[in-house]
């Protein structure tokens, strides 16, 4: 009888490989669960990397190893670095997406809950499509005279409900407040959509889960097959798992238990997607006997970033304890900015960054991170005024939103009263009001060749032409601020914003952030010239494109599109308690936390240098109140830790205390 062959050792594939203790010993774990937590920059993906040809090496057959991430990119690459570290071998590794391997499986064992063999996959445009004509129908018998939110919204809603395992009621009034008193003929809606899949053989992308886990629970025989075909489970970004995808993953690993699930909880900050935070909380107590591997070891940030970092997420109620460190001597100790207001605030990170850029730190290394989308548009003009091209990644520009060109052309008018694209806009924004009939009225406006009082000459019985006349009749730019003329044309546009976007609160929220851009222009003209602006710059929702590469772009982005990204240096805007954390996650604990995390998320993408912004004495206009305080998250931080420096009304940085009145 022959001996078995020797286990072939894994190569390091050069010094960037090499692995550290905790690496090590998740690399060389033997059968039974275990848990990776995988502190900010520790080098998971090595580890995973490592783990795949270990295993491979070992003799395990290549394909009785799963490696499930949540992009088809990310296996691939991993897959790739296996092979490049022991050998093809590696390609018969089983890896893919949740959802593709799901879909895999129903396409091969569908049928034993009933799923018919030809169904087909709708993808998003096709659900939404469907849930369009459904709408249609819907609205042609409404109970109520509101019209129903759009199909894209729909689209949400409905995925939010699924992904979350809650009744599509309590994510209405959670979430969807505003179309609470609609909740009749959404469920309607929704019920009809479930059963127009079925009728016509499609499945969504959320049903690919929701029916494999079926699949899983009601058919044993085939759950025992699939469970012992992989004898290796392995799981990238457990945090961002689903109820329903750690329900699979408990299926799956029936047999063998030999699931890895790698991830780090202080970095779970999906749940507006349907991830659940303690899915890695619990899994030692979902499966008895869990090994804990932490991986603390930064190769990231420098010491002082990671002391600033590590007593942010020392605060989090519920989590893995862990602690970052790096070997990496030197640094600077991250800075806390007040500024006076937003525009000091703009105007002294624009100022910060030409230094770094004559320091010869590329572009494309230096960026800017927000809670929110509209945290950035004052930003965006000052780096448009300062010619510093930039790509925003997550949110929307600011200068091409439709709500913010909507609130512009009513002023753009003023200063010019025959700009026949404003009038257009203007115009068709009315009910009963189309291309053709805004053309007509734009045409009488110019032949009376009196200004605005042209439309005021106006002869109508249509009552949306009568209130905006009546908006007119009240815009005086000779006696008016620019401020108060944007606050006459918000009262106006309020109700059509309101009938015209499901997100309506959100957008309500950057037209009060333009309202604060307007406070600091004496005249009307100035203010437009400046909106004008058209910024070299792409803007990208969710994630990153191929353009994010070249060095020669600053980088704005929301946290939650930066994560698993970083940078040479980092600011952060709008650090102000009240904005981050908003106010509205001030009344529920466990969005504090979720914001909490995202803090963290946001210091950690800093390799060198770190800061975080904030003006003082910011009045919400929602609430009433007066912002004035640093985020509850870095306040009381210790000033060894994070100093606190100031800047004044001419861009100078004092230290804190300097220069304020007695």
């Amino acid at each position: 009888m022959n001996a078995p062959p020797t286990p072939r050792p894994v190569p390091d594939a050069g010094p960037g490989d090499v692995l550290n203790e905790a690496q090590r010993a998740a690399v060389d774990h033997g059968e039974g669960p275990l848990l990776v937590i995988a502190g900010a920059g520790s080098g998971k993906t090595r580890t995973l990397t490592h783990r795949v040809a270990r295993l491979v090496a070992e003799g395990v057959p290549p394909a009785a190893i799963l490696l499930l991430t949540f992009t088809r990119k990310a296996a691939q690459e991993m897959i790739a670095r296996a092979i490049r570290l022991l050998d093809r071998r590696c390609e018969r590794v089983s890896g893919g997406t949740f959802h593709s391997f799901a879909h895999l499986m129903l396409r091969q064992h569908g049928t034993a809950i009933g799923l018919p063999a030809d169904f087909a996959i709708l993808d998003r445009s096709d659900a939404e499509d469907l849930i369009g004509l459904l709408r249609k129908e819907i609205a042609g018998r409404p109970a109520r005279g509101r019209p129903l939110p759009r199909k894209q919204t729909l689209g949400d809603l409905f995925s939010r409900a699924v992904n979350t395992m809650r009744p599509l009621e309590e994510v209405v009034l959670a979430e969807y407040a505003h179309f609470a008193e609609q909740l009749e003929e959404l469920e309607a809606l929704f019920a009809a959509y479930e059963r127009r899949k079925r009728e016509h053989h499609f499945v969504d992308y959320d049903d690919l889960l929701v029916l494999f886990r079926r699949l899983l629970a009601e058919a044993p025989e085939v759950r025992r097959r699939i469970s012992g075909a992989y004898r290796h489970i392995l799981v990238d970004e457990y945090q961002d798992t689903n109820r329903i995808q750690a329900d699979i993953l408990d299926l799956l690993a029936e047999v063998h238990r030999n699931l890895m699930v790698v991830g780090d909880d202080s970095q779970s900050i999906y749940a507006f997607r349907g991830a659940d935070f303690r899915n890695i909380l619990e899994f030692p107590r979902r499966f008895p006997g869990t090994r804990i591997i932490r991986l603390e070891e930064n190769y990231r940030s420098t010491q002082p970033i990671l002391d600033l970092t590590n007593l942010v997420i020392a605060r989090a109620r519920e989590k893995h304890a862990k602690r970052l460190f790096t070997r990496r001597a030197g640094g600077a100790p991250p800075l806390l900015v007040e500024a006076e207001d937003e525009n000091t605030q703009s105007r002294w990170v624009v100022e910060r960054i030409r230094e770094l850029f004559d320091r010869g730190v590329d572009p494309g290394e230096i960026a800017v991170l927000f809670r929110a989308g509209y945290h950035s548009f004052d930003l965006e003009i000052e780096l448009a005024r300062a010619q510093i091209p930039f790509v925003k990644v997550g949110g929307f520009k600011f200068s091409e939103s439709a709500h913010i060109k909507d609130t512009l052309a009513h002023l753009r008018v003023l200063a010019n009263p025959y700009d026949r694209l404003s009038w257009h806009r203007i115009l068709t924004l009315l009910e009963r009001i189309g291309p053709k009939h805004a053309e007509g009225i734009y045409r009488d406006i110019v032949n009376a060749r009196s200004g605005v009082s042209g439309l005021l000459a106006l002869a109508s019985r249509n009552p949306e032409l009568e209130k905006l006349k009546a908006l007119f009749r009240a815009l005086d730019p000779q006696a008016m601020s620019v401020a108060e003329l944007g606050q006459e044309v918000l009262r106006y546009y309020l109700p059509i914003l309101r009938r015209s976007f499901d997100d309506h609160p959100r957008r309500a929220k950057d037209l009060e952030q333009l309202l604060g851009i307007m406070e600091r222009y004496r005249r009307l003209e100035t203010f437009l010239a400046d909106m004008a602006l058209e910024p070299p710059t792409l803007s990208v929702e969710e994630r990153l494109v191929a353009e994010l590469e070249a060095k020669d772009r600053l980088v704005l982005s929301t946290i939650h599109s930066a994560k698993g990204l970083e940078w040479h240096t980092v600011f952060v805007l709008w650090a102000l308690d009240g904005r981050f954390p908003s106010l509205h996650a001030l009344a529920d604990e466990e969005e504090m936390e979720e914001e909490l995390r995202l803090m963290y998320v946001a210091l950690t993408r800093a390799r060198e240098g770190l800061y975080l912004c904030y003006p003082r004495e910011v009045f919400d206009r929602t609430l009433g109140v007066v912002l004035n305080r640093p985020s509850r998250f870095i306040d009381r931080i210790p000033r060894r830790v994070l100093p606190k420096c100031r800047v004044d009304g001419y861009g100078r940085l004092l230290p804190e205390g300097e220069g304020e009145a007695p």
